[in-house]
C-alpha cells in the first residue's frame, strides 16, 4: 500500500489521534487532504501562526481568534462529525497545562463524533499520555519512480526560472536515481538544486557530485555515516577462513543467484580481541564486493526525549533498507546493548531497542547484508548469538608468526618502502602477541623516531619501538585470555 492508502486504513479503523512525525510537512499535508477527498471528509488544519483554515481549499482564509493553541483546539472540537482536523507543531505548546487539558478533552471528544486529530510535528516530544492515545503514522521514503518523477520535476522546475542545459544519459539518470534512495522527497529535491546550481548543466558528470552530497546529507543526520571504503581484502593479512566465506558469498546479491535458489546473506558477527582487525574486515568487505558502506554507531541514536531513541533506530534502519544492497557497520554493538538484559537501568529502553534490532535481523527482506563487531563478549545480550540472526559468527583472534608476518610486509609497503630490505622473521617474532593495530602504531613511531633522527627505517628501529609499548595481551591479560577461551568452539576462527 503507499501512503495513502496506509493513512485511510486508520482513520477508516476508527483511530481519533494520529501523530506523524516529519520534516516533510507539506507532503503529510497532501497525504491527508487526498485521504479526506477520496473518503469525502471535511478537513481543517490549525497552526500558530494564523489559526484555524479549511484544509480542502488552498486560499481558504483564517478564523479570527483562534491563533492560540487553546483556542484553537476548542475550535476544532464544534467541528462537524467525521472531519479530519490537523495541527502543525502543536508538540511544542504541550507544556502549558491549559493546552494540554485541552487537547485531551478534544481527544476524548473525537473518540465519540467519529472525527480525526492530526498531529503533524517536526521532532516527537508528545507528553507521554498523549502518546498512550496518538497511532504513529510513518511516511515512507520515495521510490525509485517517485524519486525520478522528482528529479525530472525539480528540473523542470529550475529550467522554467533559468533555462539549465541537461545532457544526462539514461544510464546517468538511473545512477543518480539510485543513489537518491534512502533520502526522503526534501532532501533529494535540495541535492538536484545544488547539483545544477553552479554550471546550470545536468549530465553524467553530475553523478560523482550526487553520491558526494549524499554523504554529506546521511552524516549531518547523525544515524548513519557514510563510509569511504579503499581498502581490499588483499590489504588485511591473514583471516583465511573469513575471506574464503565472503568469496563464496561476493555475488550471492545478484540475480543469477536468485535464480539459483539462494537468498541473500544477512551478515556476520565478528567477536575478537580489540585491534585485531575486525573494523577493517567491515571496509574490505563492502570494497570486494562493490556495495556501499553504512556505519551506524548504536549509541550515537539514544535521545533525551520519550519514544525519540526507538524512532532513530527505526529510521535508521528504515533508510538502510531504502539504499540497500548495502553493507551496514554495526560498530561495538555491544556497547549500546549492554543492559537490555535488565529493565532497571534505563527504564526498558535498551531492552525495546534491542528487541527492535533483533526482529529486524530476524525477518528483513532487503539486501543489506551486516557486519556486527564486539569486543566484549560478556556484554552480549545472548538472544544476539542465536542462530538466524547471522549467518556466521567469526572470532578474530591475534595473528601468528606468519600472519605478522604478512602483516609488517602490508604496512611497510604502505609507507612505500620495500619489505625484502627488512627482516620480518625477526619482527614477527619479536611482535608475538600483539595485534595487527598495534603492529602498525610499532611502524608508524619508528618512522616518528627514524625522522627525528633524519635516518631511514630500519629494523631495528621497528623492533626498538615494538618492545617499548607492551600490548594488550599483556596490560589486560586475563580479559583477552577469557575471551579467547570463550570462543574456542564456539565460533568459526576467522583465520
Amino acid at each position: 500500500m503507499d501512503d495513502i492508502e496506509r493513512f485511510e486504513q486508520l482513520i477508516n479503523a476508527g483511530y481519533c489521534c494520529i501523530s506523524i512525525v516529519s520534516h516533510e510537512e507539506n507532503y503529510a499535508l497532501e497525504i491527508i487532504q487526498k485521504a479526506a477527498l477520496g473518503e469525502k471528509r471535511g478537513m481543517w488544519i490549525w497552526s500558530v501562526a494564523g489559526g484555524v483554515r479549511e484544509g480542502l481549499l488552498s486560499d481558504s482564509p483564517f478564523i479570527a481568534d483562534t491563533e492560540s493553541p487553546a483556542a484553537g483546539l476548542r475550535h476544532l472540537a464544534d467541528t462537524r462529525e467525521e472531519s479530519i482536523c490537523v495541527t502543525l507543531d502543536l508538540a511544542e505548546h504541550l507544556k502549558a497545562g491549559l493546552t494540554l487539558r485541552a487537547l485531551r478533552d478534544l481527544i476524548d471528544c473525537f473518540g465519540k463524533n467519529g472525527n480525526t486529530l492530526v498531529m503533524i510535528d517536526s521532532t516527537d516530544k508528545l507528553p507521554e499520555v498523549i502518546q498512550s492515545y496518538a497511532k504513529p503514522f510513518e511516511i515512507s521514503l520515495p521510490d525509485r519512480n517517485e524519486l525520478k518523477d522528482i528529479v525530472r520535476r525539480t528540473l523542470r522546475r529550475i529550467h522554467r526560472k533559468t533555462p539549465i542545459e541537461i545532457g544526462i544519459s539514461q544510464k546517468g539518470l538511473e545512477t543518480i536515481v539510485r543513489n537518491l534512495r534512502g533520502l526522503t522527497r526534501r532532501q533529494a529535491e535540495r541535492i538536484i538544486i545544488d547539483t545544477v546550481a553552479d554550471d546550470r548543466r545536468f549530465d553524467d558528470n553530475d553523478i560523482n557530485r550526487v553520491i558526494a552530497s549524499k554523504r554529506q546529507m546521511i552524516q549531518r543526520g547523525g544515524l548513519l555515516e557514510y563510509i569511504k571504503t579503499p581498502l581490499d581484502l588483499s590489504e588485511i593479512g591473514g583471516m583465511r577462513q573469513l575471506k574464503k566465506w565472503l568469496n563464496q558469498r561476493k555475488d550471492a546479491f545478484s540475480s543469477k543467484a536468485m535464480e539459483f535458489g539462494l537468498e541473500a546473506p544477512k551478515g556476520v558477527l565478528m567477536l575478537g580481541v580489540q585491534g585485531a582487525g575486525k573494523s577493517l574486515c567491515a571496509k574490505a568487505i563492502a570494497t570486494a564486493w562493490h556495495q556501499p558502506l553504512l556505519r551506524m554507531d548504536p549509541g550515537g541514536l539514544y535521545a533525551s526525549f520519550i519514544g525519540e531513541s526507538e524512532r532513530n533506530l527505526r529510521d535508521a534502519l528504515r533508510q538502510t533498507e531504502m539504499m540497500s544492497p548495502v553493507i551496514l557497520w554495526i560498530d561495538e554493538i555491544e556497547k549500546a546493548f549492554a543492559s537490555a538484559a535488565s529493565r532497571s537501568a534505563d527504564g526498558g529502553l535498551s531492552q525495546r531497542m534491542f528487541g527492535t534490532l533483533l526482529t529486524w535481523l530476524q525477518e528483513r527482506e532487503a539486501p543489506v547484508f551486516v557486519v556486527a563487531t564486539a569486543n566484549d563478549i560478556e556484554a552480549l545480550p545472548p538472544e544476539l548469538l542465536r542462530k538466524g540472526r547471522f549467518d556466521e559468527i567469526f572470532f578474530v583472534d591475534l595473528p601468528n608468526y606468519e600472519v605478522r608476518i604478512e602483516i609488517f610486509a602490508i604496512h611497510i609497503i604502505k609507507r612505500k618502502r620495500d619489505p625484502s630490505k627488512f627482516d620480518l622473521k625477526a619482527l614477527a617474532k619479536a611482535s608475538e602477541g600483539y595485534s595487527g593495530s598495534e603492529i602498525e602504531q610499532a611502524i608508524v613511531s619508528a618512522l616518528h623516531q627514524a625522522y627525528s633522527d633524519k635516518a631511514g627505517l630500519s629494523t631495528a628501529r621497528i623492533t626498538s619501538a615494538v618492545k617499548a609499548s607492551p600490548p594488550l595481551t599483556v596490560t589486560l591479560a586475563e580479559k583477552v585470555q577469557c575471551l579467547r577461551t570463550w570462543a574456542e568452539g564456539r565460533c568459526v576462527p576467522a583465520d
